[in-house]
């Protein structure tokens, strides 16, 4: 199951643009998605996000870029207000429906993951690589959970029952250590 690996990222730009070249859009995505997280230049990340929404038939715009930075710094999986009243710091005059617009701009074209677990609003997720999340039933945190490999589980699953899987849903929950004191 190839589409289960995780591609190696920090790529060149140049590597990048001939993957999406050949038709490989989910690699561009995630050489994106990883640019945010190495802590690259904004007009490195524009040029980059310009590319990949362009690629999925969407407009770039600053407030696209304002948001996708944003989204791409946090590690807590923010809801669309909460990245609202970060962006508007930057852009005092950006609506709370641009911002929608914008998140959902990004979920549609690969450059972000909307987070529908538990009760409450959405949360959003500027990471793209095969990860799960575990969420704490006390205080609502959500975090990730990197290193862990579902691969051979969901070839297995498959296997067992004459599935092609196409996409899963798992959600962990627990209470995290500031909620079990």
């Amino acid at each position: 199951m190839a589409g289960w690996r995780i591609l190696s990222l920090g790529r060149s730009m140049a590597a990048a643009w001939q993957a999406t070249a050949a038709g490989g859009r989910e690699r561009m995505r995630r050489v994106v998605a990883e640019g945010v997280r190495q802590r690259r230049s904004t007009e490195e990340l524009e040029a980059e996000l310009r590319e990949a929404l362009e690629a999925d038939g969407h407009r770039f715009t600053a407030q696209r870029a304002a948001v996708y930075e944003v989204l791409g710094r946090s590690v807590s999986h923010p809801t669309a207000d909460e990245i609202f009243t970060r962006v508007r710091q930057q852009i005092p005059d950006i609506s709370l429906a641009t911002v929608y617009k914008a998140l959902e701009a990004f979920v549609t074209c690969g450059l972000a993951r909307k987070l529908t677990i538990g009760e409450g609003p959405a949360r959003y997720d500027g990471r793209t690589d095969e990860h799960e999340h575990v969420r704490c039933l006390g205080c609502g945190r959500v975090s990730d959970v990197d290193d862990v490999s579902l691969a051979s589980w969901l070839d297995s699953v498959a296997r067992k029952t004459d599935f092609h899987i196409v996409n899963y849903r798992l959600e962990l929950l627990g209470h995290c250590s500031h909620c079990r004191n």
